[in-house]
């Protein structure tokens, strides 16, 4: 073997190790896609949703269409990234579209407080922590990292107001230290003040007797910050007064407030208090809006928002089913917007709900709580009259009825994400494949992408028991989709896999098929529910079809 064959051989390993590392980022996921992913867990913002959709599958798309290419734009106009700034009050929902968007692309995410990072590292942390924090979070893979998303949250705060001493002073400071890293740089992943990686290059040395420098570019890496922007629209407003385009002055409706905020430009960022350069870097605006009533009973209504399901964690780590009716969500969501701190508020009003109830159940043999408008109002009353009468047939009755209304909200749910579940999982739905998502949803305590990954892992399952049949055997058999519903029934109701389900029938089927296609020449077998069920009454329909038709020919 030459020189250069054992070049190209240690390259293209180290290209199909690349391609095996990236191979879990979807660069190629449409805008439209994500925002229909979007969609099913954040209610409301549907123009935020959009720009971040459109903004940041472009940015991932744009890497995929250079990574085939198989070279890097060049620094300059073109090689400008859509890092985007987040406008929108405290409890809108802003970190949890970040890290929902990072999870559906399958990156890494950091989330970072502006207001903890000077430009030097003095106080709270230099910048380009941020950055060696993202290569932690992807387990220290740096060819992962280096397209992964650092969202920093805060980042009104380091607006200056333009004074020559004092804070504002560092917020300058922290804002110029931004700019490389929101552009490119190449970032040390080992730093004096770090005493893990003195440790690391130490052991590094001492195995292979030279120094390791470890660093990561930051090319690729999507910046995303956000803010409140408190007194933004007020700019804005002066803005467009001067220009005189028909805002009245004196309103102050939240719906106009809204309005203004949806205007804003750079210049507006810049009087605000940042400095040019770092708005040039944030080339992408969104501003989310205030929630109110209504939206804060959508989120609670929605199968996969994760305030309800998380109290259904606390609840069944207990063994408690704790079931919502409709209307105590509506009561829930009027007490929490009345705190104005948008979601956040919705989890301290169920807390302090349900905090009594959560102490005291445990200790009792009530396995059931149903969350009615009732508990809302006067959950000490309901409490005591629950342990009183445990068995009430009232009481039971609403429990299943809004069981059986959260399994509707979810078959709702998992039916407009039909297509997205076939691309992703490779999983057709059945109307039986659908209510064995929610059985195993439920039991995963509303974890539905483990629901979907274990339905679909069961369906392959058979899948590749096909393919095997047919290579040991020489015999083709193919379910058909009631017969796969019934096998994957039994793999969940037995507790097993659906390929212990079909070794069951294997011997049989093998030493049947072998005599129907002695007697028939026939080869190719479509098995249905009644086969799974009746393996010997399918097999001798079977073999009376063919004397059926043998007689008729005759």
């Amino acid at each position: 073997m030459t020189a250069q064959t054992t070049l190209h051989g240690e390259r293209d390993s180290r290209e199909r190790a690349r391609a095996g590392k990236l191979s879990r980022i979807n660069f190629s996921l449409k805008p439209e896609e994500l925002e229909a992913y979007l969609n099913e867990y954040v209610i409301k913002q549907d123009e935020a949703k959009s720009i971040l959709a459109t903004k940041v599958c472009t940015h991932f798309n744009r890497i995929r269409h250079f990574l085939e290419r198989g070279r890097e734009p060049e620094p300059g106009v073109g090689a400008i990234k859509n890092n985007i700034i987040l406008i929108g009050p405290t409890g809108v929902g802003k970190t949890y579209l970040v890290k929902l968007i990072a999870k559906k692309l399958g990156v890494p995410f950091v989330k970072g407080d502006a207001t903890k990072f000077s430009e030097t590292g003095y106080v709270g942390g230099d910048v380009e922590d941020l950055v060696r924090d993202l290569v932690h979070a992807a387990d220290d893979d740096i060819e992962l990292a280096q397209y992964g998303i650092i969202y920093l949250d805060e980042i009104d705060k380091i607006a200056s107001s333009h004074s020559y001493w004092g804070p504002d002073v560092s917020r300058t400071g922290v804002q110029r230290a931004l700019l490389k890293p929101m552009e490119e740089t190449e970032v040390d992943l080992k730093v004096a003040h770090d005493p893990v990686s003195q440790i690391q290059a130490i052991e590094h040395y001492r195995r292979t007797g030279k120094k390791e420098k470890r660093t990561i570019n930051t090319r690729h890496i999507l910046f995303i910050v956000s803010g409140a922007f408190n007194g933004l629209d007020k700019i804005i407003k002066e803005r467009l007064a001067k220009q005189e385009i028909g805002f009245g002055v004196k309103a102050t409706t939240k719906e106009y407030t809204q309005n203004l905020l949806k205007q804003v430009t750079a210049q507006d960022l810049i009087k605000y208090g940042f400095e040019s350069e770092f708005v040039g870097r944030l080339p992408v605006i969104a501003v989310l809006e205030e929630l109110t009533a209504e939206d804060l009973y959508e989120i609670l209504a929605n199968p996969n928002n994760p305030i309800i399901n998380s109290k259904k964690r606390d609840f069944k780590a207990y063994g408690i089913d704790i079931k919502f009716e409709d209307e105590a969500l509506r009561l829930l969501a009027e007490r929490a917007a009345r705190h104005k701190t948008g979601a956040r508020g919705l989890v301290s009003v169920i807390e302090r709900v349900l905090i009594n109830f959560e102490k005291r159940l445990p200790s009792t043999p009530i396995r059931r709580l149903v969350v009615t408008p009732e508990v809302v109002t006067n959950p000490e009353e309901e409490l005591e009259r629950l342990l009183a009468h445990p068995d009430d047939p009232a009481y039971a009755e609403r429990f299943e009825a809004a069981a059986l209304r959260e399994r509707e909200l979810l078959r709702q749910s998992i039916r407009r994400r039909e297509q997205e579940i076939l691309t992703l999982y490779r999983l057709p739905l059945t109307a039986a494949r659908v209510e064995l998502i929610i059985d195993q949803y439920l039991g995963l305590d509303g974890d539905l992408k483990a629901a979907l990954e274990e339905v679909s892992r069961l369906l392959h399952e058979v899948r590749r028991f096909e393919e095997k049949f047919f290579e040991e055997h020489l015999l083709e058999i193919h379910f058909d989709d009631e017969a796969l519903d019934e096998i994957l029934r039994q793999a969940v109701a037995e507790n097993t896999s659906a390929r212990q389900i079909c070794q069951g029938l294997a011997k049989d089927l093998e030493y049947a098929l072998r005599l129907v296609r002695d007697r028939t020449s026939q080869d190719v077998f479509l098995l249905t529910r009644e086969a799974i069920q009746d393996l010997d009454g399918y097999l001798n329909e079977l073999i009376r079809q063919h004397y059926q038709k043998t007689l008729f020919r005759e």
